[in-house]
């Protein structure tokens, strides 16, 4: 630390120091804000180039993104820059050409963490249409067996009273003659011979459907493993295997039956169970406000940034900045404390001023030069304020022009003692 900054330690306090230390933490956070707009743009680019590069060649694509992270932050820095009252139609192109960068980027970004951040949720919808579709499948099936079952015990318990009718002789189709006949005569034979059929069809239909049974329940159990089991390709393939044997007993049953079962649906190969999910227009119709916040968040971030970068001022000003500004902001006259509680000033020239003709250039260099550099906030044409970086240099400016006051004073008093 150089002599008279220790001596200014000294003779301000505590104070000055505080201040110093502040003044060069703000130009640290300065400074670091330069490569984290950078890492922002990169990595806005990085999702922005991943959704484009699925519709348009790469290499195109690369460019492009580079051209819309390049608008994004220019144009965040020109707006920060840019006064619209003084030029509209300026303030009004850097602002389209900014929505239109935004919206190109956001867009195409929205796909990389829509894949992110719906992969579980892809992988169960997935998982549950497997379900969805075996379930339907096999319900349609188990219904047609319980009515199938149901319709072979109706027949065979008919033709097991029957066959009682025929032994007793109490059967309609048994003529007048033969009528109440009891035994095993022709006739019965006949019957009992329906019903001995009736009765191994039915045994052999149970008998079908107990190892149809099984199987579906193997297939029930090969589901709830795909969602447990550590090796995903093993428990698909064993799925798709105990399906197939649904499948095929179930087409074998259909010429027993002698009706035509339900069609077997299409379930997705391994491949599709587990491919990675592909950004199209369709992402727009299962939107996902997630991921498009965090698609946004990272524009938002670094407009923000670039903007701030821009708007604040860039660095102190030197020793003869420091004193022209203060000598320039001296020959103002108007000043009163606003609603922000922050001084405020008239730039614009006096009555006064202008009937004597008064050249106002370097105050009003002073001016531009603090208000591009952040130190003078403008309120309209006519008044602007002061930033509160702008009160410690005033402040300083002030102390050591009250010091020298003094001390000049000291001297004359010492001349006078010594006459």
């Amino acid at each position: 630390m150089k002599n008279s900054e220790l001596s200014k330690i000294r003779a301000s306090g505590v104070g000055y120091f505080i201040n110093s230390i502040q003044t060069l933490f703000v130009g640290l956070l300065r400074i670091w804000t330069i490569p984290i707009v950078l890492m922002l743009s990169v990595s806005s680019g990085f999702t922005t180039y991943y959704g484009m590069s699925h519709f348009i060649t790469p290499w195109i694509a690369l460019i492009i993104t580079v051209a819309i992270q390049s608008i994004i932050v220019i144009c965040s820095l020109e707006i920060a820059g840019i006064h619209w009252r003084a030029n509209k139609m300026r303030y009004f192109s850097v602002v389209c050409s900014l929505a239109i960068a935004l919206t190109a980027s956001v867009s195409f970004s929205y796909f990389q963490f829509y894949e992110i951040s719906e992969q579980n949720t892809l992988h169960i919808n997935r998982l549950n249409k497997v379900r969805t579709d075996i379930k339907n499948y096999i319900d349609q099936v188990l219904q047609i067996k319980a009515a199938v079952l149901k319709q072979q015990r109706a027949d065979t318990e008919k033709a097991s009273v029957e066959v009682s009718q025929a032994y007793f002789g109490t059967h309609a189709q048994i003529i007048d003659g033969y009528k109440k006949q009891v035994g095993e005569g022709p006739f019965w034979k006949h019957y009992n011979q329906i019903y001995q059929e009736k009765k191994q069809q039915q045994t052999r239909l149970e008998q079908d459907f107990s190892e149809l049974d099984k199987d579906i329940q193997k297939l029930h159990i090969s589901l709830n493993e795909l969602d447990v089991a550590a090796d995903t390709e093993v428990a698909y393939s064993a799925m798709l295997r105990n399906f197939q044997n649904v499948q095929l007993k179930i087409n074998l049953l259909s010429g027993s039956v002698g009706q035509s079962l339900p069609e077997a649906p299409l379930l997705m190969t391994y491949k599709q169970f587990t491919a990675d999910v592909q950004p199209s227009a369709a992402m727009w119709s299962e939107f996902s406000m997630f991921a498009f916040v965090c698609a946004a968040m990272v524009d938002f971030f670094t407009v923000l940034l670039s903007y701030r970068l821009e708007f604040t001022a860039p660095g102190p000003l030197t020793a003869e900045e420091e004193n022209l500004v203060f000598e320039c902001l001296r020959q103002f006259t108007e000043f009163r404390i606003n609603k922000n509680d922050e001084l405020e000033m008239v730039i614009e020239k006096t009555e006064m001023e202008r009937a004597r003709r008064y050249s106002d250039w370097s105050r009003m260099f002073a001016v531009g030069l603090l208000l591009s550099r952040g130190f003078l906030r403008k309120i309209d044409d006519k008044t602007v304020e002061f930033a509160p970086n702008l009160y410690p240099l005033i402040a300083e400016k002030m102390a050591d022009k009250i010091n020298r006051l003094k001390a000049e004073t000291a001297i004359a008093r010492k001349a006078e003692t010594h006459e």
